[in-house]
C-alpha cells in the first residue's frame, strides 16, 4: 500500500493528513507528489493563509517503508533515486513556500518523518511523541535534509548524536534544544497547531512571506546582504496595503483586517 495525502480546509489553515495507517504513515513517491500539487495549489488561493501537516492516527510518520526500500534494491539505484529526488523537491517547496508550514506531531516521527517535521517552520509536538533520526540502525545515511536541519540548528555534537546514535529523542528533550516550538498533551498537537495557526492566519501575509524569505537566506548572505535585503522587503511592505492598514490599526487601538 502505497499512502494518500488527504487534505482539507479548516477556516483560512490547510491540513494535510499523511494516510498509511498500514505502514505507520511511511511515505511515497505518491505523497511526495501529492504534497507539492497541494502547495502549489495553497499557494494560488488567499483564503489559504497556512498549512499544517500531520499524521492519520497516533503516528505522525515512520519514514521511508523498509520493504520498499528493500525491493528498490533489486532494481536500477537510478529508482531509489528518482524516488528521494520526489522528496526532496516536497521538502524544498515547504521551505519555499512563501505560507507558514507548522509540523502537528503525535506519536513516532521516524527517519525521513524527522526530516519532514524538521522543514516545517513549527513543530508542535505531543508529550508522548518521540523522535528518531533511525538511518544508521539500518545502515543508511540521512535523506529528506535532515543532516542540513539539525547541522544549521544544533552544535556538531549534538547533530552527530542525534545522527550517527539513531537514539529515540523525546519531544521534551527537543523543545529544550529549540527544535520544537511547542508540546501539547497527547492527542492535542493538531489542536494547538490548528490554534497557533490561527494566530499567525490573522497577521499580514505579505509581511510573514518575507519574514519566511529572510530566514531561508540569513545562513547563506553575508551581513551586508541581508541588511540590503532587509531594507527592500521593510519598504515594499510599508508601501503594501497592509502596511497602511497594520499602522493605522495599532494607532487606532483597533484589530487590523489583512488581505
Amino acid at each position: 500500500m502505497s499512502g494518500s495525502l488527504k487534505s482539507i480546509s479548516e477556516g483560512s489553515t490547510l491540513i494535510l493528513t499523511l494516510s498509511n495507517p498500514e505502514f505507520k504513515n511511511a511515505l511515497g513517491p505518491e505523497i511526495y507528489a501529492a504534497g507539492i500539487e497541494a502547495l502549489n495549489a495553497a499557494e494560488n488561493n488567499r483564503d489559504i493563509r497556512s498549512v499544517v501537516i500531520t499524521g492519520e492516527g497516533a503516528v505522525f510518520c515512520a519514514g521511508g517503508n523498509l520493504q520498499r526500500l528493500q525491493a528498490n534494491r533489486r532494481e536500477s539505484p537510478e529508482v531509489q533515486a528518482q524516488s528521494i529526488e520526489g522528496l526532496h523537491n516536497w521538502i524544498d517547496a515547504i521551505r519555499t513556500y512563501p505560507k507558514p508550514v507548522i509540523a502537528a506531531v503525535e506519536g513516532a516521527a521516524a527517519g525521513a518523518g524527522f526530516s519532514l517535521a524538521l522543514a516545517c517552520d513549527f513543530v508542535v509536538a505531543a508529550d508522548n511523541a518521540v523522535f528518531v533520526m533511525s538511518y544508521s540502525t539500518v545502515a543508511l545515511s540521512p535523506d529528506g535534509g535532515g543532516s542540513w536541519s539539525l547541522a544549521r540548528a544544533l552544535p556538531r555534537a549534538l547533530a552527530s548524536e542525534l545522527l550517527m546514535c539513531g537514539e529515540r529523542i523525546s519531544a521534551q528533550r527537543l523543545h529544550a534544544l529549540g527544535l520544537v516550538n511547542r508540546v501539547s498533551a497527547a492527542g492535542d498537537a493538531l489542536t494547538q497547531a490548528l490554534q497557533l495557526a490561527e494566530n499567525l492566519n490573522a497577521r499580514a501575509p505579505n509581511a510573514l512571506a518575507s519574514i519566511k524569505e529572510l530566514i531561508n537566506d540569513a545562513s547563506t548572505n553575508t551581513l551586508s546582504q541581508q541588511l540590503d535585503s532587509e531594507r527592500d522587503h521593510f519598504v515594499l511592505n510599508l508601501h503594501h496595503a497592509n502596511g497602511g492598514e497594520g499602522i493605522d490599526a495599532f494607532l487606532q487601538k483597533r484589530t487590523p483586517q489583512y488581505r
